[in-house]
């Protein structure tokens, strides 16, 4: 049984872990709302408005081949996308990774999609549909992004194989404050949401190494469906990693959010910026977020609505 002073002593390490971490509250009144205007959000909540400004700044992203913004446009869609071997659809402004579809072949008429489903013209044209009519966004309407689809780097393969892995980056200030990876499990069934059954690996910034990992809450060492270890990897293009993720801070008015990112055989591709990065990261990492914000805001400029 704990004694008094060994139970004391705990309960002290453990206020003093979480005056470090940085909560919802603090995070939306003292960063989000302070260093973003509200006018800029869109920059975020739109893929195709963040991809116009962020690839006037070059920032590397994936190619946008086609947009459908109208029901009427899907009348040619099979002789469009007839023009592209793979590509993945995605709503312009969906979250959370729901309504995208990775698409990696041809089987006759029909398209063969990541996991292996087949979706015929019927299929693909009901699911940009969808996307129009605003199923997987915040508004009544939306549009359809086809986009090149991101083949991810052999180092990322072996670490994630069920799916393509991304890396997040909190930014404050064009400053990197903590990152990790999300790599897909069958949990999350080939998605990179945490929320789902991803996996969060923590990584340092200062050497783009794991450090920790987490599945559904738990520490893990090894990826639970394949076994592969997790920790003491470096991952590939790591200072370029950084560095876009610098490069699509400094391009935008947002002074705090998440940058996500693929690394590709290529290089690091911008995937989205996120205005309201999660918190959860901070559990992947195992500590706070506080220290290095505090820091990197000392003397930072606050900016008030207009």
């Amino acid at each position: 049984m704990m004694g008094l002073r060994a139970w004391w002593s705990r309960l002290e390490e453990v206020r003093e872990r979480a005056g470090k971490v940085l909560s919802m509250n603090k995070r939306n009144l003292h960063y989000i709302y302070t260093r973003n205007q509200r006018k800029h959000f869109p920059l975020a909540d739109d893929k195709l408005l963040a991809k116009e400004v962020l690839g006037k700044a070059g920032v590397s992203m994936p190619r946008t081949h086609r947009i459908y913004s109208y029901f009427y446009e899907l009348r040619t869609l099979e002789s469009d996308l007839s023009a592209y071997e793979d590509f993945v659809i995605k709503p312009a402004q969906g979250s959370g990774g729901n309504g995208i579809i990775v698409i990696v072949g041809r089987q006759g008429d029909d398209w063969v999609g990541i996991s292996g489903k087949i979706y015929t013209a019927f299929d693909l044209r009901k699911h940009i549909s969808d996307i129009i009519f605003g199923i997987y966004s915040f508004d009544l309407g939306d549009r359809a992004i086809i986009e090149s689809r991101i083949v991810q780097h052999a180092e990322m393969s072996e670490l994630s194989p069920l799916g393509l892995a991304d890396v997040r980056v909190i930014m404050c200030d064009e400053r990197p404050v903590m990152s990790m990876t999300r790599v897909p499990t069958k949990q999350s069934d080939g998605k990179a949401n945490l929320h789902q059954g991803a996996l969060g690996i923590a990584i340092d910034i200062a050497s783009g190494v794991t450090t920790d990992a987490r599945f559904l809450g738990q520490p893990v060492e090894k990826h639970p469906d394949t076994g592969i270890a997790l920790l003491g990897r470096t991952l590939p293009y790591w200072s370029e990693v950084i560095e876009l993720a610098e490069r699509a801070a400094q391009a935008v008015p947002l002074k705090y959010l998440g940058v996500d990112i693929s690394i590709s055989p290529d290089g690091p591709l911008l995937l989205e910026i996120n205005v309201r990065p999660g918190l959860e990261i901070q559990n992947v990492n195992g500590r706070g977020m506080l220290p290095v914000l505090e820091e990197i805001t000392a003397n930072g400029e606050v900016r008030d609505e207009e």
